[in-house]
């Protein structure tokens, strides 16, 4: 079972109104508090307007660095869902710990944080590093700053835990994320004139039509990559918007769509794909209106995720975790970051994504014994050959 001290830190947690659209200071400002309590220090990294911070804490400061416990603090909002409970009530019923962010991925959080002394006391020849970012629910925005803050100031992790809700089966690859916003400029006109104009739903569907293309084409001839929901990598659009009235050929559309890249494939080159096709139609759009044409902005680029059950941190989560195996997962997180980075990592956290993002989401208390088990672990572990 879960110890009294770890669950009202994962409850304290819970309660905080982290939504991505708000603030995290409150959220970070409590941890570096409690921090310091002990007397550690925290690194802050802040957003443009200061509003939203990243915290990076060594624990066994003077020791070689070490392993990096991971988490994120925003959460994702409930608006028009059906919950019985308070999203922020941090509620414990039937076994289970309830509220925004409880899954993902606030107890990790919590549960670290409640470890925090035992690190500093451990006899452990390496550091433990708490890395808690802001804006990983709309595209893993704060830990790139995190990241560079890091480098910057020399700080060479060895290995990273990032504790997404994977059931404590250590997960050693994820599909990257790449989102992106099309908006297309064409002509208006009446729409009995429609040769004096430049459709710009017509131009967009079009290019809708290829990431339909694209992705039948991944799925009919895209290598498998077995242990995935979906074993090949998709593409599809979320939304579409355009035109003013029905008699308007309609100057403007934009639309937006994904790709959700395996880690043996391209991303950058999926890409590419689209935007040559949107130059490719450009030419007769602007023998029309010079003017008409696709601009692209990205929305999220997180990279694809790829570990292996052979790295040192993988096989040290499955000792902690007391697990037999590995596992894939179908969600984006920090991991593709920290290894682009050159850290070692491994995705190993309580409870499942299935309660994530959903109405009435909890944790078990089960699984958040398990995760502090592995956590306590943590601190007995005697040798850095266990992290490389």
């Amino acid at each position: 079972m879960i110890s009294n001290h770890a669950l009202e830190l994962a409850q304290t947690l819970v309660r905080m109104d982290t939504v991505s659209r708000n603030s995290n200071l409150t959220l970070i400002h409590f941890v570096r508090d409690e921090l310091a309590r002990l007397g550690v220090s925290s690194r802050l990294t802040y957003n443009a307007d200061k509003t939203k911070a990243n915290l990076f804490a060594t624990l066994g400061e003077g020791k070689p660095a070490g392993v990096i416990l991971s988490g994120h603090t925003d959460t994702v909002p409930w608006d028009g869902q059906a919950w019985s409970l308070d999203p922020l009530s941090g509620a414990v019923q039937d076994g289970r710990l309830y509220g925004r962010g409880s899954a993902d991925m606030k107890a990790f959080i919590g549960l670290a944080l409640a470890q925090a002394e035992a690190y500093l006391n451990s006899p452990a020849p390496f550091a433990v590093h708490l890395a808690l970012s802001y804006d990983e629910e709309v595209g893993c925005l704060g830990v790139k700053e995190l990241i560079a803050d890091l480098r910057d100031a020399g700080i060479r992790p060895l290995a990273c835990i990032v504790g997404e809700p994977t059931l404590m089966v250590p997960a050693i690859a994820h599909k990257g994320v790449y989102r992106y916003k099309c908006c297309v400029r064409g002509k208006e006109a009446h729409s009995s004139l429609t040769p004096r104009s430049v459709n710009a739903i017509e131009m967009a569907a079009r290019l809708v039509g290829k990431l339909r293309d694209m992705a039948e084409g991944f799925e009919q001839h895209e290598a498998r990559y077995d242990g995935f929901d979906v074993p090949y990598s998709t593409a599809s659009v979320g939304q579409f918007h355009g035109g003013i009235a029905d008699n308007v050929v309609p100057r403007d559309a934009e639309f937006r769509y994904e790709f959700r890249n395996l880690p043996t494939a391209d991303a950058a080159q999926m890409q590419a794909e689209v935007l040559a096709h949107a130059r490719a139609l450009e030419p007769r759009m602007q023998q029309v209106a010079p003017e008409a044409g696709f601009r692209f902005e990205p929305i999220c680029e997180v990279p694809a995720f790829l570990g292996s059950a052979d790295d040192a941190v993988t096989r040290l989560a499955q000792r902690l975790a007391g697990a037999q195996g590995t596992t894939l997962v179908a969600f984006g997180t920090e991991a593709g970051i920290f290894k682009q980075a050159g850290i070692p990592t491994v995705v190993c956290g309580p409870g499942s994504i299935e309660q994530a993002h959903q109405p009435d989401e909890y944790v078990s208390l089960e699984q958040l014994g398990r995760c502090e088990t592995f956590l306590q672990g943590l601190a007995g572990v005697r040798s850095v050959s266990e992290l490389v």
